[in-house]
């Protein structure tokens, strides 16, 4: 069977604060599709870091009064830190201050300068620290961005480089009539709509005497790189680019599928921006860009101020990391906004979780061990993944498809309930252990349908299958 390459990346989270539940849906997101990719046989190359240059870091370590580089290599251990609380198998964490990635970003703006989709000039205009982004009066509301609405918009004006994003609008209309080129498809109808309103060149440079926390700017020292540009070219950095033609990116950006995750305020920048600047270097686009709402907490979105951040480690420390995965699949939308509360969190453990499959898998081995009912030796090579597609998940449907995984596990219940074996063993031996072997059979089934979701408690339930024996509580009552 010839194996597929597969490229994923997330976006790069900024280090100006430590991970929080919103970002944990987007990496978890990615690390599902990720594993399941490579259930199914494919080459699977998974990118995740951290974005630290930049105004707002800049600020920020100033305003606690720490040396800048200090101060991101906190924050960058922090997300390191997500690969075990969150069980992640990502291939390569980047950092923007890695010096191989700051070479890349110096060899991007070559090729486009070379291009002549580079020049310089004066601009005057609105500048959001929390987009780093200059904004249009069309995009305000009520004068406010409407992203960072607690921020002042700076009134900037000064001598910068420039790309020329307007060269580029036919291309990108052309790339944006790919059906799947994003997703959902009203995020792709919303980009079509922006470029079609008309495109206006960016800065992608600032002073140095005023922002010097960045990627110089080849060939001008006065100015340091526009933190987008820099920070977007981590996708193909990570990859080895430019020099490494004959290693990963070759083998997964030129010769593989390319999928971003991103957040819904990222439409712009990764299905419009970053793709213009692969178009001047003569870079292959990304095939897919599919984007997540967002988390809000008490629908209202996180805010330290507002007290409501919620922290992923915490409750990896009560819960356990598969049902902060189970949770961040399932119970939160694959791609509109949910709402994140503690007590919606704790409801859905226990009835899903502890009285579901939990209950479900004890049920089914304490009858197996009892009974001394096993699986057949080529029962247990069942494949769930491997050599196929699933129908959900290659297109990225993950909620839907752990809804479908939930169903079955009410089946089985529901089997249970109604022809209760534990009570025909007395009258009819045969038939009910015919019936637990089957329930055996679908336990294995379940557990391989939920690895790329809940690795650990998919081992442990092949585990308890393969050495014919009760298993720990997978999810211990909480009270």
């Amino acid at each position: 069977m010839t194996k597929n390459n597969f490229y994923i990346t997330t976006t790069l989270p900024y280090v100006n604060s430590v991970p929080h539940i919103g970002f944990a849906l987007e990496v978890i997101q990615a690390d599902i599709i990720a594993r399941y990719r490579r259930l199914k046989g494919d080459n699977v190359f998974f990118n995740f870091g951290t974005d630290e240059h930049g105004q707002k870091i800049w600020q920020k370590a100033k305003e606690e009064g720490r040396d800048v580089k200090e101060y991101v290599d906190f924050y960058a251990e922090s997300f390191k830190r997500l690969k075990g609380a969150l069980n992640l198998s990502y291939d390569a964490f980047i950092r923007t201050t890695d010096p191989h990635h700051e070479k890349s970003a110096m060899e991007l703006w070559k090729r486009s300068l070379a291009n002549g989709d580079i020049e310089k000039k004066k601009y005057k205009g609105l500048y959001c620290v929390g987009c780093e982004l200059f904004l249009k009066e069309s995009e305000l509301v009520n004068g406010k961005c409407q992203i960072h609405p607690n921020l002042t918009l700076e009134e900037v004006e000064e001598e910068n480089y420039f790309f020329k994003f307007s060269k580029y609008q036919k291309q990108l209309l052309s790339y944006l009539k790919k059906d799947d080129v994003i997703l959902p498809d009203w995020r792709r109808q919303e980009a079509i709509k922006f470029v079609e309103s008309g495109l206006e060149d960016f800065s992608i440079s600032r002073l140095k005497e005023r922002m010097s926390w960045g990627v110089d700017v080849p060939g001008d020292s006065k100015h340091t790189m526009y933190v987008w540009f820099d920070a977007l070219s981590n996708y193909i950095s990570t990859l080895g680019w430019p020099e490494d033609k004959d290693g990963n990116f070759e083998k997964f950006w030129n010769n593989g599928k390319k999928v971003q995750y991103a957040g819904k305020d990222q439409v712009r920048f990764q299905s419009l921006m970053w793709q213009a600047m692969l178009l001047s270097a003569g870079i292959q686009n990304t095939d897919t860009v599919v984007y997540h709402g967002f988390v809000t907490s008490s629908n209202q979105k996180m805010s330290k101020s507002l007290g409501n951040v919620i922290d992923p480690f915490l409750i990896v420390e009560e819960y356990g990391t598969d049902a902060l995965r189970y949770f961040m699949a399932r119970e939160i939308s694959t791609f509109d906004d949910s709402d994140f509360t503690m007590e919606r969190f704790h409801e859905a453990y226990t009835a899903n979780l502890v009285n579901g499959l939990g209950n479900l898998t004890s049920r089914i081995m304490r009858m197996a061990v009892s009974y001394d009912i096993d699986l057949t030796e080529e029962e247990k090579k069942m494949s769930v993944y491997a050599g196929g597609e699933d129908e959900y998940l290659e297109k990225y449907e993950i909620g839907k498809k752990a809804d479908e995984i939930w169903q079955f596990i009410g089946f089985l219940d529901a089997t249970i309930q109604k022809e209760e074996p534990f009570k025909l063993i007395k009258t009819n031996p045969d038939k009910a252990k015919k019936i637990v072997h089957e329930l055996l059979y679908h336990l294995l089934g379940v557990a391989l349908m939920i690895e790329p979701f809940m690795p650990e408690t998919s081992e442990k339930i092949k585990r308890a299958i393969k050495e014919h024996k009760m298993p720990e509580p997978l999810f211990p009552r909480k009270a």
